[in-house]
């Protein structure tokens, strides 16, 4: 299927690795020229020869900055005039008590997870009305809707970007140009991974049988029972972000593997 994004200048913040680089690598392979983001010049790059490495043919470039605070943001803009397509990806998550999340805990996840997309949105929204066609995704998360106790202060970042991007998918009534939200489940990115390989040493098991124990015990209701490749998110992402999806907006799509049972 041709998603008829030959052309488009495509943004992707956090887009180094996990989800972010599978959209940046998908959105490549469809003809988009399409520009990656990470905090340090040797993750933006090591990112870029991946891309070129699974499709030589890619148009992709790179601007290194730090999205969690507003300078970061301005870089990106001033180094970039114009983008058709922006994928507000850039996240952080860590599970932590609710009494030992501090004041800056809350402040860093909302600067990094929400501040980043609304700066990045509001640079960029102008102009898609302008040409009368864009698309904004935010990135969020199954835990927008089912708030996670072990990261209370993460479910919350994750529910805050449904109400921007269902809010400003209000505002480009009667125009080209679409803002939703894509939800995964649990997805078996760079961070994750990790994190499991961690405590899969620590209970002394295989990553399999943690992987197995987690969808028995903390996400029972998944039906995929698995966690989820970056990949599977990209691919519901770039036809989001696709021409063939236009009467998709102000829409909460989700793509988490069935953890969700509401029908809602």
């Amino acid at each position: 299927m041709d998603l008829q994004l030959g052309g488009k200048i495509a943004f992707v913040s956090g887009s180094t690795a996990g989800i972010g680089l599978a959209i940046a690598s998908r959105l490549a392979r469809e003809g988009a020229e399409v520009v990656i983001n990470g905090r340090t010049e040797e993750r933006v790059g090591e990112a870029i020869a991946q891309i070129k490495k699974d499709s030589r043919d890619a148009d992709v470039r790179g601007i290194a900055a730090d999205l969690g605070v507003a300078k970061g943001c301005s870089e990106v803009v001033r180094q970039l005039s114009r983008v058709d397509i922006l994928i507000n990806n850039v996240g952080i998550f860590e599970p932590k008590p609710f009494e030992k999340i501090t004041d800056e805990d809350w402040e860093r996840f909302f600067a990094v997870n929400v501040m980043s997309g609304v700066r990045l949105s509001r640079a960029y929204l102008p102009q898609m009305k302008e040409r009368n066609w864009g698309r904004i995704v935010f990135i969020s998360s199954e835990s927008a809707l089912q708030i996670p106790a072990e990261m209370i202060h993460y479910g919350m970042t994750k529910t805050a970007q449904l109400a921007i991007a269902r809010g400003l998918a209000e505002t480009c009534q009667s125009t080209n140009v679409t803002v939703n939200s894509v939800l995964p489940g649990p997805t078996a990115s760079e961070g994750v991974t990790e994190f499991v390989s961690n405590l899969a040493v620590e209970n002394k098991i295989s990553a399999k049988e943690f992987e197995k124990e987690f969808f028995k015990n903390a996400r029972p209701t998944s039906i995929l029972r698995r966690f989820i490749e970056p990949d599977e998110i990209a691919n519901v992402v770039t036809f989001v972000c696709s021409p063939l999806a236009s009467a998709i907006n102000g829409a909460a799509v989700r793509a988490d593997g069935g953890v969700v049972r509401s029908i809602g």
